[in-house]
């Protein structure tokens, strides 16, 4: 009899060890899991995110603004009877994006042609005066804009600027 309750108390040690060993795997594998969720979770995040960013609007991203300037002055002859024979005009553009500069580089001597027709055409007498100019500014924009659908089909100038206006 003494050898029968020495062999369960074996036995009764034996499943202690046991059950200790699958807790200890238990809570091993319970950790794992987590960790594996938790960088999982983030790869997830971090892809949802890149894909909400690519399938957003195109007016959600900001586009870079830049500075471009004609290379030259543009010098005009205004016609006979005008208050001013000539005038020299140095612009500016504001442009959306490095795409448009470089448009705009390619098609400079047809941007150049086109604004001197036009502005030769002006009235020297309504130039001198601001809203003369600020009528000017939009003609020019109207211009430059159409030469880059035309010469292109994209490309935005948001606006102009006069960064010398001298007539005589």
């Amino acid at each position: 009899m003494a050898k029968l309750e020495e062999n369960n108390a074996e036995k009764g040690r034996f499943s202690k060890k046991t059950i200790i060993i699958i807790v200890a795997a238990v809570l091993l594998l319970a950790a794992s899991g987590g960790a594996a969720y938790f960088f999982m979770r983030e790869d997830d995040s971090a892809k949802s995110e890149k894909t909400e960013h690519a399938g957003a609007d195109k007016s959600d991203v900001p586009i870079e603004k830049l500075y471009f300037e004609l290379s030259n002055p543009i010098v005009i002859n205004f016609p006979k009877g005008s208050t001013a024979k000539h005038g020299r005009i140095t612009l500016s553009m504001l442009v959306e994006g490095a795409e448009t500069i470089d448009i705009l580089t390619k098609n400079e001597p047809m941007i150049r042609n086109n604004l001197l027709m036009l502005i030769s055409a002006q009235d020297s007498s309504v130039l001198n005066t601001g809203e003369g100019k600020d009528m000017l500014r939009k003609l020019i924009l109207d211009e430059v804009s159409a030469v880059l659908v035309k010469m292109a089909g994209k490309g935005k100038v948001a606006e102009i600027f006069f960064t010398s206006f001298v007539m005589q």
